[in-house]
This record gives structure tokens, sequence and C-alpha cells, in this order.
């Protein structure tokens, strides 16, 4: 899964009558001139948007866009066409809640080590390990860089000077003095820089919310409760008041930037939702108000079931991760139910990972985990793909197969309906319709 990127084969230049592109298809009149165009054509087809696959599936591409989707009629002659053979073609994938300048359990101090500029490299290798394991768009909710690596990451992939995932997101995560995003293992004398952002009262928080908006975050990051993975504070505790999510908010909304809420605690859900945030992160201890609340709002939840699952079987429970491992635990069972219920009363779920700079193979457990807790295998790829686009306000562009939509496409083998872990061995990946993973 993390192979190196290779560059898209030249597009052949093919003609194309109006009646062959409309025939049985979700298309637009083509133009009468001569155009680039490749065909792709799998087995299945998963579009993000309908509850049943369509087999024998053709999608034609120009550009950087989807111009036709069909059948074996779009196929005429001369038209250039990669056969995915028995594969199944899904919109890219969206990670909601990434992390990918986290390469480390003891990330807390690990920030410390390194500058901002080895930070950016080490991103970026994440991102585009991201990319060829399938996940097209990348939520960055924060992550541990004193300067803004991330969002010069962001641009510089924007404007082309490497190849990478879309991303979105926010450079910090916004923490009170001793909440998740502070250090607090440390004697009151020793001075170190968290890993997130301290703010503490209205002022504080209402600048720093203008200057993550100022050095390029589309999104603000609250950590309105305690964590599970930061040492010397509880998940149970909320931590910013009620004004300070009020204006947290307020400034956010008058810039066009939406918030997502780190948010564990009951309360603290229940108070980040009513302030109007767009998502909340994790929702470990939901009750039936906060569902309520959420479906009401239309506040969209990212549980991240799956690395709390993830850590419980894969990571040593002495390490650094020894608290959040023995919270998950303890709690996992409980978290799970809660987003049952929020499943079966309505509430949308986006899928987001929590994974740092590794183990992008596994970012798919998230999709497996809310299939565990009760969506059908094609709601849970929904929930990486089009519930994901609406999360990002990009559902005009992102998360579905059909026509007008930018050439975002995977392509896994057999039938992710039936096996769920076929979405962690991508082997085709287009970008844009560029072709960054072909391994046919």
């Amino acid at each position: 899964m993390r192979g190196r990127l290779r560059a898209a084969p030249l597009l052949l230049a093919v003609q194309f009558t109006v009646s062959s592109m409309c025939l049985g298809a979700e298309s637009a009149t083509p133009p009468a001139v001569a155009t680039s165009r490749i065909a792709l054509r799998a087995a299945r087809l998963i579009d993000g948007k309908n509850d049943q696959l369509r087999r024998d599936a053709v999608v034609v591409v120009e550009g950087e866009r989807i111009v036709a989707v069909g059948g074996p009629e779009l196929l005429v002659p001369g038209l250039e066409t990669i056969d995915l053979g028995d594969s199944t073609l899904i919109p890219g994938l969206i990670d909601a809640h990434s992390h990918p300048f986290i390469w480390s359990d003891d990330y807390q101090v690990e920030h410390l080590k390194l500058s901002s500029a080895a930070k950016a490299l080490k991103g970026l290798k994440a991102v585009q390990d991201n990319l060829q394991a399938g996940w097209t768009t990348l939520r960055i909710a924060g992550d541990a860089d004193i300067a803004y690596a991330a969002m010069d990451l962001k641009r510089a992939i924007k404007e082309g000077l490497f190849t990478g995932p879309r991303l979105t997101g926010a450079a910090h995560y916004l923490s009170t003095t001793g909440g998740g995003g502070d250090i607090n293992f440390l004697a009151p004398e020793v001075r170190a820089i968290a890993d997130g952002r301290i703010v503490d009262g209205v002022d504080e928080v209402r600048k720093a919310v203008r200057e993550e908006i100022k050095y390029g975050s589309d999104w603000v990051k609250l950590l309105v409760t305690g964590a599970f993975m930061s040492a010397g504070d509880n998940p149970a505790d909320v931590h910013f008041s009620p004004e300070e999510l009020a204006v947290a908010v307020a400034e956010a909304n008058r810039h066009g930037v939406p918030v997502m809420a780190h948010a564990h605690a009951t309360e603290g859900i229940k108070q980040a939702i009513r302030a109007g945030v767009r998502s909340i992160e994790h929702g470990t201890f939901l009750d039936d108000e906060a569902i309520r609340l959420l479906v009401e709002r239309g506040t969209f939840l990212v549980p991240t079931l799956y690395i709390g699952d993830y850590y419980i079987d894969r990571v040593d429970p002495n390490g650094p991760q020894a608290k959040m491992i023995e919270l998950s635990k303890r709690h996992r069972e409980t978290h799970y139910v809660w987003v049952s219920k929020a499943i079966r009363a309505g509430v949308k779920i986006a899928t987001g990972s929590d994974f740092g700079g590794y183990a992008q193979s596994e970012n798919a457990g998230e999709i497996e985990a809310l299939h565990r807790a009760g969506m059908t295998p094609m709601q849970a790829i929904q929930a990486a793909t089009s519930v994901g686009a609406e999360l990002l306000r990009w559902d005009d562009r992102l998360g579905t197969i059909e026509f007008g939509k930018l050439a975002d496409l995977i392509a896994v083998p057999g039938d992710p309906l039936a096996d769920l872990s076929t979405l962690r061995r991508v082997r085709f990946v287009m970008l844009g319709g560029r072709i960054v993973r072909r391994d046919l």
C-alpha cells in the first residue's frame, strides 16, 4: 500500500458522437470536437448515493472530471479503456479525522524533537501513503506542529508541487490550560510548548481562531473535553466554558469556517452542538438527548471507533498510550452501543480514522467498525464517501460517481459489500483524472 506514486499515462484524443455518449448513461451532450477521454470498466460500481451497486459498469473521464457513467454501450471504438476486471469502482475515500503529522504514540513530547520543516516532510510521506491506500481526501483534525506545516503542505499540494490527496482542516487543536492539548505531566517550573494551542477566556479564544484562519486553517478544532490519548486529563471533564464555545463558533462562522469539536463527555457534546459546531469528534459518552440534538441540528458525528480496537489489539498496553488502551477497554462496548443508537436515529455519521502518520491501510478499519455498530455495508461505504463529502461541504464536487464530479476514483478487488476488508487492498487510484496507482 506504500508504493511510489506513478504518473498517469497520456490520455488519447478520441472522437465521440452525441448518441454513443448519451445512450443509457448519466451524461451531458458531449462537444462536437475531439476530446481526450479515458474509460474505466469494472465488474461492479458503487456510486456513493444509490443503495444498489451497478454491474459491468463504465465510467468515462475527461480531464479531471467524470463525463459519463453507464455500461458497455459507452465503449465506442477508439476510446482508451482500462479494464479493471473483477473489481469494484468506488468514489475516493474521505478520512474526516486525520493526524498525518503525528508519528509517535508519545506525541505530546515527540513534536518537540523535530523542526516544522522536518514534520512537513514526514507529513508529505503520510498523506501520500494515504492516497496510495485509496484515501483521496483528508480532513486534518489539528496536528502536533507548533507552526503551520499542515497548512503549508495543503497549499503545496494544491499548487501542484507534490502529488497528494485533497487536504482541508485545522492546523492546531485549541485547548484550555490543563486540557487534552496541554502537557500535564511536567513540573510547574518546566516550560515547554504544548502540542495543542492553549487558550483561556473568550479574548484568547477569539484571537486564536482569527490567527488559525489567517495562516490557512479552513476548519477550527476545539478540544471541548478531556481526551483518551493525552496524559493528565480526564475525557469525562468539560474544559471549554459555554461562553468560550460560543465565541469560537461565532468568530469562525463570521469567516465562513466550520468548527469540529473533540468531545467525549456527555455535557461537552451537548454544549458543543448547541453552540453550533458542524461535527462532534468521538462522542464516546453520548446520551439520548445528545442524539436528539445531533438529529435536530443536523450536526455530524465522526465516532472514530476503530482506533480503540486497534490500540487494544496491536499496541503495548504498558507504553505511552497505556491510558488510552485502559480507557478504551473500559468504554469500548458503551461507545459502540451509543453509536448504534445514533445510526438507528438517523444521525449523519462520517468516517474518521484518528490515525497519525502510520498504518494507512488500517484506516478502512473504521468502515468495518461502523458496520459492526449497525450500518449496512453500503451505509458504511457511504459514510466514507458521500456523507464525508457533505460534512466537508464538498458534496458538489466529491463523494459520488456521477456526471460533473471530480474523477477521484478507486478500485478494490471483488465485492466490498460482501467483504468490507477488500477496502484495505486498493489496487487502483485516480485523483482528479490522474492515475496515481495501478496494480493490475
